[in-house]
């Protein structure tokens, strides 16, 4: 994938740091606290320990990430009801934090199912109707993992080709889709390709969505590609990875690769937190 010159870190529309006030998070909808970091565990489920959250992640032949903090009582970015639609890569945060989106929903590994559900690594996928329109179940698992849903589009379309119209349909339609097969009305956008314009704030704004998502680092098979010339994470970086397969990834699988993904975000002395936790409307 490939940012047109317009993406920036943010664009105006932007609202940071805004008061608190209620707000349930897609997860504690799910049963999980909006605190619980990887290997948590559904409301009511016990606790596990350190040592079983360390058995758990040597199934996959991984080590535990560091713990994530508690979700902020307020957002780092706060998504307006109304108004400019923002755009950004990166959140404004000291937390030692990364997050992790997959994007469009190809491959449908079953593996993956159980890697998600062992390790409770919150993953937020933005979707595409026409690659899970055969499956959608498969993704209503990874939700009840925790896996929060959000818009991609209906046929992963250049957005900027298309006129206000065709930008609309391709969101409203997706955002109906997603809303009906997972119960939850994405409130966030990757575009394809990470390429938009004003045109795509417009309809994502009548649309519902509130807010355009880019990426700091996009992950490949074994490691990630930065815009950091530094080659290295920063606190609040958003990271892109697909659900892909053999076929895209050299003989391996979706599995392989996210715990690739995972090993260097460990090696970086990273925590993987919620997008949606820190992303949201006060």
């Amino acid at each position: 994938m490939r940012k047109v010159g317009a993406v920036a870190a943010a664009v105006a529309g932007l609202a940071l740091v805004a008061g608190c006030g209620s707000h349930v998070s897609p997860t504690e909808r799910a049963g999980i606290p909006r605190d619980a970091g990887p290997g948590a565990s559904p409301a009511g489920a016990p606790t596990p320990n350190a040592a079983d959250v360390a058995a758990q992640w040597a199934k996959w032949g991984l080590k535990p990430l560091p713990p994530a903090p508690p979700a902020p009582a307020r957002p780092a970015i706060a998504l307006k009801a109304k108004g400019p639609v923002p755009v950004f890569s990166s959140v404004p945060t000291k937390d030692r934090v990364v997050f992790v989106t997959l994007d469009d929903g190809n491959e449908k590994d079953p593996e993956f199912l159980q890697m998600l559900a062992d390790l409770r690594v919150p993953v937020s996928m933005f979707l595409t109707d026409a690659a899970i329109r055969d499956n959608y179940g498969y993704f209503r698992t990874l939700q009840s993992s925790g896996a929060t849903v959000q818009n991609h589009t209906v046929d992963h379309p250049q957005l900027p080709l298309l006129g206000y119209e065709g930008q609309r349909r391709e969101l409203c339609d997706d955002q109906k889709t997603l809303e009906r097969e997972y119960g939850t009305r994405p409130t966030l956008l990757r575009p394809p390709y990470g390429e938009w314009n004003s045109l795509t704030q417009q309809a994502a704004a009548a649309c519902g969505i509130r807010g355009i998502v880019l990426w700091r680092a996009s992950f490949q098979i074994h490691d990630f590609q930065y815009d950091d010339p530094e080659k290295k994470f920063r606190p609040g970086d958003v990271l892109l990875a697909h659900f892909r397969g053999p076929k895209e990834l050299k003989g391996e699988t979706l599995t392989e690769m996210f715990a690739h993904l995972l090993k260097v975000v460990r090696r970086q002395g990273f925590a993987v937190a919620r997008l949606e936790d820190y992303v949201r409307t006060p």
